[in-house]
């Protein structure tokens, strides 16, 4: 089995545990050896899954080979850690929930270092990039391309031939529809409807979706 940490010792990290877990149930892949956080005191037990390692410096000196799966839900602290990861011992596996589907795999294309939790679906000619986050029962349509660094809340449902940037964020329940554009660094409220083209950097909330100015 391949040695694995979680970077990001709260909540959601006790739920990428619990689909690790889940994911070795149909075949034993992953040997969960503890957490990474920077925010809570070495040695700290995170319930019955493991302790914490340590921090970012700590993992940037791992002796070892291993795998480590983030499980954070802010889209500039995911890339700006990311960054700072200079080990080349470390790797940035996809961690995918058994319960996941895919309509089409053999049209679906990934990178590295996604979280794709239960129930999520994609269809056909979707194009996923690095480091995003899918949380429980997001679904995406035919034809959506996705950047990088980008956390979709639960039940967010994004619409056919939408292209979507990085570091964005969409609330829980957040639906785009179909051929909407997505920039960067974009904040979706929860239950808001998004049915025009966005401005980078704003948040957007409501039905229809509107641009907050602040």
């Amino acid at each position: 089995m391949k040695q694995i940490a979680i970077y990001g010792a709260g909540g959601f990290g006790k739920e990428v545990a619990c689909m690790i877990n889940k994911i070795n149930e149909e075949k034993p892949v992953w040997e969960i050896i503890g957490f990474f956080d920077d925010g809570i005191e070495k040695g700290t037990e995170i319930s019955h899954f493991g302790k914490v390692l340590g921090d970012i410096n700590d993992l940037n000196k791992w002796s070892s080979k291993l795998n480590i799966v983030f499980a954070i839900g802010s889209p500039g602290v995911l890339k700006s850690l990311v960054g700072k990861i200079h080990n080349k011992n470390i790797d940035f596996p996809n961690i995918i929930h058994p319960g996941a589907f895919f309509a089409d795999p053999q049209s679906f294309s990934i990178g590295k270092g996604n979280v794709i939790t239960r129930g999520c679906t994609f269809s056909c000619d979707v194009k996923i990039g690095d480091f995003n986050q899918f949380n429980s029962l997001s679904a995406l349509a035919h034809d959506v391309v996705v950047g990088s660094f980008n956390v979709f809340m639960p039940l967010s449902r994004i619409s056919g031939e939408v292209s979507i940037n990085n570091e964005n964020f969409f609330g829980i329940g957040a639906i785009i529809l179909q051929q909407i554009k997505i920039g960067n660094k974009t904040r979706i409220g929860a239950g808001s409807i998004v049915m025009k083209n966005t401005k980078d950097g704003y948040l957007y909330f409501g039905n229809p979706a509107k641009k907050m100015n602040f």
